[in-house]
């Protein structure tokens, strides 16, 4: 099994909203990070980005959000084209895994029209609550005519125990993690925005974004004992740590 780093998009928010202290308008610029998976039995993507339209009219697709979460991508960066530079199509793809359900991991899902879709069955009665757009939920960025199957515990993909999902709630009730055992690069455990940058981890910091505090602090704890194991984390939106990885066609294995 291969495993490749891509690149979803880009964003602008307020770095007050991830580290204590920080003064009221100082920016930081976020990577949106997807993940293909080339396993045997079929191509796995975990989260798809970003939309490809909203790197050019975000308000036309998130209305009011991209005021405080500002695509600046330019054209062309976003999973479709990341895809084709590893040689994939959209309909290449077989299972899609979105970890939550806000619109920067779950832009591009319209485009797999032959994937099986998966979720946890705790974001979709999130997102399909009422008054969910407040908790930056847009149904016409996952709403669509695809299977989507719900997981209520873990999900282990193909049955091998390579690719399996584990439930770390806090950002959003259902965000769920990928836990990928690699033969040759080990474990890694990609976390999405259950972390967001690595020193809200280090540092027992939950960003302001967060939907229960309490309970991704508890989260931090199931994602320390697998470093701790020895399994890479892979942060949501860490811009040092994405600087750092192998992308595009550059695969782990």
């Amino acid at each position: 099994m291969k495993m490749h780093f891509l690149d979803g998009g880009r964003l602008r928010m307020k770095r007050k909203i991830f580290v204590p202290g920080a003064d009221r308008d100082e920016p930081i610029e976020l990577p949106v990070i997807s993940t293909l998976f080339r396993h045997a039995k079929g191509n796995v993507l975990f989260d798809t980005g970003c939309h490809p339209s909203v790197n050019s009219d975000p308000g036309a697709r998130w209305g009011g959000m991209e005021k405080f979460m500002t695509p600046i991508a330019p054209p062309k960066q976003d999973v479709i084209h990341a895809l084709a530079e590893v040689g994939l199509k959209p309909e290449d793809i077989d299972i899609v895994v979105n970890s939550h359900l806000h619109p920067d991991h779950c832009g591009c899902n319209e485009f797999f029209t032959r994937a099986q879709f998966y979720c946890h069955e705790k974001e979709l009665e999130a997102g399909t609550a009422e008054g969910a757009g407040k908790m930056g939920y847009l149904r016409a960025e996952w709403e669509h005519p695809m299977r989507l199957d719900t997981i209520s515990g873990s999900l282990d993909v193909f049955d091998d125990s390579r690719l399996v999902t584990i439930h770390i709630p806090g950002h959003t009730p259902g965000l769920i993690g990928l836990r990928a055992d690699l033969q040759h690069s080990g474990e890694f455990f990609i976390v999405s925005d259950a972390v967001a940058l690595e020193r809200n981890l280090d540092n027992d910091e939950a960003p302001l974004n967060a939907w229960n505090s309490d309970l991704l602090l508890s989260s931090y704890d199931i994602i320390r004992a697998r470093r701790t194991a020895g399994a890479t984390i892979i942060c949501g939106h860490d811009d040092t740590q994405w600087q750092q990885l192998k992308t595009g066609l550059h695969a782990y294995d």
